[in-house]
């Protein structure tokens, strides 16, 4: 890599289970990779950095069914075993057309369980989590080095293990002046708030469902998710149950907080009528909107906010897209309108390159998590280390 910037290539595949962003993030700014030593100053204006390259690659039914099994806590030792090793080979195919231009590969890897508090009545004795997609395969196959298994270190220190994003949030899109939110509608909702360019100012947590109980229905259906919101369109908010929806402890608790896709099923949540499908469409997008206008009402507003950017999956929901708009008290922006695209940073790119940016931080040696996002009693060096394959013969 001598003479141009780090290149990491972020590999992430979200709670909706449906396939694996690549994204190859270059660095120019920042230390070279393997520098080492303290964290630097922000390095320029917003974005700090550029996706030169950006691939889904789409599971194949089977994997997903897996994959979904999985984490409804269905299935065997030996499944699971087999789906560990399946995912990292996923992982690695999806990795190959663009691993030889990467010095290093971070894969967040597919979340089957997140337990981010000890809850008995769901047989939680103790906080955990599990990412599946062995990264010795993945590092076999692409001949590069692989972080992996990013969220365990921040649990071990107390944290909650998730939103780990916003400190590649803050490093690359944080803009002095501006009280910006990065808000990511993917399986789950989750946001950013970046009143500045300090770090210790960052607010960010999990709201409650966005897409994930959206994509359940749509499977009811035999699609992936609802293309173009057209089933909520067709559909009619059913009050009673989302009104029974809305009173889920979780959504009353305070930040730090990360959810997942185990708490938001339709089998864990009370339906009050026998609704068709695009009325139970309708409800979850009215759901995920006054979750997400709630949120924001209680925890961010009141501390001043200029827009709100909406990324992930569902930026291309236009139902839902606009059930945020008429919930929302100020701007919702997109990548596009901020110029972010001409960077690479799209709404599809952003999370797999928030965590290359993490792999790289964590091959500097920095802390790469933000203590007081995820409730953690210090900051955490994220990340396990697997090594690429030796080229060398034994003596």
């Amino acid at each position: 890599m001598t003479g141009r910037p780090a290149r990491v290539l972020g590999l992430m595949s979200g709670t909706s289970a449906d396939g694996i962003d690549a994204a190859l993030l270059e660095l120019p700014g920042w230390p070279a990779l393997g520098a080492g030593g303290p964290w630097p100053p922000l390095p320029g204006p917003a974005p700090r950095g550029r996706v030169l390259a950006h691939t889904f690659t789409p599971y194949p039914p089977e994997l997903r069914a897996a994959v979904l099994r999985a984490a409804q806590n269905e299935g065997t030792p030996a499944e699971l075993t087999q789906l560990h090793w399946a995912l990292g080979e996923a992982f690695a195919r999806a990795a190959a057309p663009l691993a030889r231009d990467a010095d290093l590969i971070a894969s967040h890897g597919q979340t089957v369980q997140h337990h981010p508090r000890p809850d008995p009545a769901r047989g939680w004795a103790r906080p955990a989590t599990l990412q599946l997609g062995e990264p010795a395969v993945i590092a076999a196959h692409t001949g590069r080095p692989v972080v992996a298994d990013f969220r365990p270190a921040d649990l071990a220190a107390g944290g909650v293990g998730a939103p780990l994003v916003p400190l590649a949030d803050w490093a690359l899109f944080a803009q002095s002046g501006v009280r910006r939110a990065l808000h990511n509608l993917g399986g789950i909702s989750n946001l950013t708030y970046l009143p500045g360019t300090e770090a210790a100012a960052v607010l960010a947590f999990d709201t409650g469902p966005a897409n994930c109980l959206l994509d359940e229905v749509a499977g009811r259906a035999g699609h992936t998710h609802d293309e173009g919101g057209r089933l909520a369109q067709a559909g009619t908010i059913h009050e009673p149950t989302l009104a029974a929806w809305l009173a889920h402890p979780e959504l009353g608790a305070p930040p730090p907080k990360a959810t997942g896709r185990e708490v938001w099923t339709l089998a864990r949540l009370p339906q009050l009528a026998e609704l068709s499908l695009p009325d139970l469409a309708a409800t979850a997008v009215a759901l995920t909107a006054r979750t997400v206008a709630g949120a924001y009402r209680r925890w961010v507003l009141p501390r001043g906010l200029d827009e709100v950017v909406v990324l992930g999956g569902g930026a291309r929901n236009p139902v839902l897209v606009a059930a945020l708009r008429a919930e929302l008290p100020v701007p919702l922006r997109t990548a596009a309108e901020l110029g972010w695209n001409d960077h690479g940073f799209t709404d599809a790119s952003r999370e797999a390159a928030a965590f290359a940016f993490l792999g790289y931080a964590r091959a500097q040696g920095w802390p790469n998590t933000l203590p007081h996002t995820t409730g953690a009693a210090h900051a955490a060096l994220c990340g396990t280390w697997t090594p690429a394959p030796p080229t060398g013969a034994l003596p």
